[in-house]
């Protein structure tokens, strides 16, 4: 996310330099060698610039916040969490008009800086919450960077959305990352790889996601994801018990009924 939301804010005209932080080495090294970023700084003067991006994972966003107090007024501080609530109750008083919790909504299953891609906020959709927090002068900053990028803005209070990213997001990783688990304790690795096709390796993709990422996610938004994994194991359930006792057409309803989502997405 960090690396790719570099290379298109590199793009734009009324930006004068990028500059990255990050605890990792390694992914120092790779930011500058790959020229995401103009300069590696340490998180001390991260605080001097006119916008800090959080894209981190989203405990990691709680504790920056933390040692963000003290910017000046006029900053603005983004972070591009997938979870939303617990991250905005966790801002510091001196620093909620500083601070715009934003999620874009997108992103592919790898991560760091040799995962950066060009255009992949392009034409995505970006969720901002409960703006009317943030200062003036914060919200048209991120509004002004999330058009020039070519991001449709929704808006929305932080717990709606986690409750609809449950369903939407994190349940999907869930589900990825529990097939995965499933057919790796049924099947051995040549049967894996002669046999997998194209509907497995679209589900199981997100099951490639960093571990700790999404552990922080799932439990920042527990309680919404537990809803969304029980519904989804009653529909599951239903169908299993129209399988197993031959009632067909039943089944047949069930799969029609689940191809009308893609009238909403195509």
């Amino acid at each position: 996310m960090g690396g790719s939301l570099a290379k298109s804010l590199k793009s734009l005209d009324f930006i004068e330099n990028v500059v990255g932080s990050d605890h990792n080495k390694i992914h120092q090294e790779e930011a500058i060698e790959l020229a995401l970023v103009d300069k590696i700084v340490g998180l001390d003067e991260v605080k001097n610039y006119d916008v800090i991006f959080l894209a981190i994972p989203v405990d990691g966003v709680i504790a920056a916040l933390q040692n963000l107090v003290g910017v000046k007024e006029d900053v603005t501080i983004i972070d591009l969490g997938s979870t939303k609530a617990k991250i905005v109750a966790s801002v510091p008083p001196s620093i909620r008009k500083n601070f715009v919790a934003a999620h874009p909504m997108t992103g592919t299953e790898n991560f760091g800086p040799r995962a950066a891609i060009d255009a992949l906020y392009d034409d995505k959709v970006v969720v901002l919450c409960d703006l009317e927090n943030s200062g003036k002068h914060q919200a048209e900053v991120a509004k002004k960077i999330f058009k020039a990028l070519n991001m449709k803005k929704h808006f929305m209070s932080a717990k709606s959305h986690d409750r609809h990213a449950a369903f939407i997001s994190h349940m999907p990783h869930a589900i990825s990352y529990s097939l995965a688990n499933t057919v790796m304790h049924q099947e051995n690795k040549r049967n894996i790889l002669a046999l997998a096709a194209g509907g497995f390796r679209s589900m199981s993709r997100l099951a490639k996601s960093s571990a700790n990422m999404w552990e922080d996610i799932f439990r920042q938004n527990k309680e919404h994801l537990v809803e969304a994994i029980e519904l989804f194991e009653g529909e599951l359930k239903t169908l299993k018990e129209n399988i197993k006792n031959d009632e067909w057409e039943k089944v047949h309803k069930s799969i029609e009924a689940g191809n009308r989502l893609h009238d909403i997405l195509d």
